[in-house]
């Protein structure tokens, strides 16, 4: 019966995915899990953990990326697919459906907690004071003419101090994840559309021209000054130590793990703290989250106990060990919230 059983799970998962014999035959007795940079330190911790308490295997976990997790994610129900995926930015609506068209209809989100976006240097730099606003006129494609409402050039600022009289005179070296990055959306939404919006006429076509909002505020310069790092957090942490003048984007805990290299611009004000994120006074922080497959639950052995793990207070808790990777924890009202919907396997609905 027991041998019946799992041949019809396994015919189940490799329905939209084929299915080679020899794989067929033995199953997959790991969780597969892909997705956010940001993310991957937190679900490594996780998984090193679940790895040493239960009888079941350390999960495998690969950074790819948020939009390149979402594309393995939604490819289709079946052994050779990944089971959960990480992002630091919700699922779009175009990934949502697309992995309905593949047959992965049933999916469970879990928001894990928060993490602010930073902007850092070298310590042996002199630390940024940046606005929203800055960054915008930093980092677009194209910038607004003062003074003549409705007209955009090609970004001429070269320096800091071209934007800001008061930033350095220092070229604008930005080192940034690339566009499959949960981050980079993140970033350009709570950051560049941020700063984007404090021009009035720009502000009116998020009504009126949503299209051409969407243009200006999104769409990052390409003339050398923002420099696409790939999903190696890691990586730009040590070019920003190789070369000072270099500002580096990425999520929180990579700032918080290495605070005895690198430093925090402040942005509108607010330091890129652990209380100023949790509080929401920082103002480019974002929630994260990852997504859990629910036709693999049951067939690979230890889902259940992952998100269990997972959504333990003593993981993702005020005191847990996920805060002391970085993690911002949610308010203990919405640990609940997620902690039941995971357990209950609720499936997501987008409208």
């Amino acid at each position: 019966m027991l041998r019946k059983d799992f041949c019809v799970a396994v015919a189940l998962l490799g329905a939209a995915v084929a299915v080679p014999p020899a794989v067929a035959a033995r199953g997959r007795d790991y969780i597969s899990i892909v997705g956010s940079s940001t993310v991957y330190p937190f679900a490594t911790t996780v998984a090193e953990q679940f790895g040493k308490t239960t009888r079941f295997k350390t999960p495998k976990i690969e950074s790819t990326g948020s939009g390149g997790g979402m594309k393995l994610f939604c490819a289709g129900v079946g052994i050779e697919t990944p089971d959960i995926t990480n992002a630091s930015r919700r699922i779009k609506q175009s990934e949502y459906a697309n992995c309905r068209k593949n047959g992965v209809d049933r999916i469970t989100e879990v928001r894990i907690g928060y993490d602010g976006i930073v902007l850092a240097n070298s310590k042996e730099a002199p630390r940024m004071r940046l606005s929203r606003k800055d960054i915008f006129l930093a980092l677009a494609a194209e910038v607004p003419v003062s003074g003549k409402s409705g007209r955009l050039v090609p970004n001429p600022y070269r320096t800091w101090k071209d934007v800001d009289p008061a930033l350095p005179d220092t070229r604008i070296e930005v080192l940034g994840p690339p566009p499959t990055s949960g981050t980079r959306d993140a970033f350009v939404e709570l950051a560049m559309q941020g700063g984007c919006s404090t021009f009035d006429w720009i502000k009116a076509l998020k009504t009126t021209d949503k299209s051409r909002f969407k243009a200006i505020c999104h769409t990052i310069r390409e003339d050398g000054a923002y420099i696409e790092a790939g999903e190696n957090d890691n990586l730009i942490v040590q070019k920003l130590e190789a070369n000072p003048r270099a500002v580096g984007i990425f999520g929180f805990s990579f700032l918080d793990q290495n605070g005895d290299r690198i430093q925090g611009s402040l942005v509108d004000g607010e330091e890129p703290s652990f209380d100023n994120i949790a509080s929401g006074r920082y103002p480019v922080s974002r929630p994260l989250y990852f997504y859990v497959k629910d036709a693999h639950v049951g067939v690979i052995p230890g889902m259940r106990e992952y998100i269990a793990e997972f959504t333990s207070d003593r993981a993702w808790g005020e005191d847990g060990y996920l805060a002391d990777k970085g993690l911002i924890p949610m308010p203990a009202g919405e640990r609940r919230k997620y902690a039941a919907d995971a357990a209950a396997l609720k499936p997501l609905v987008l409208e």
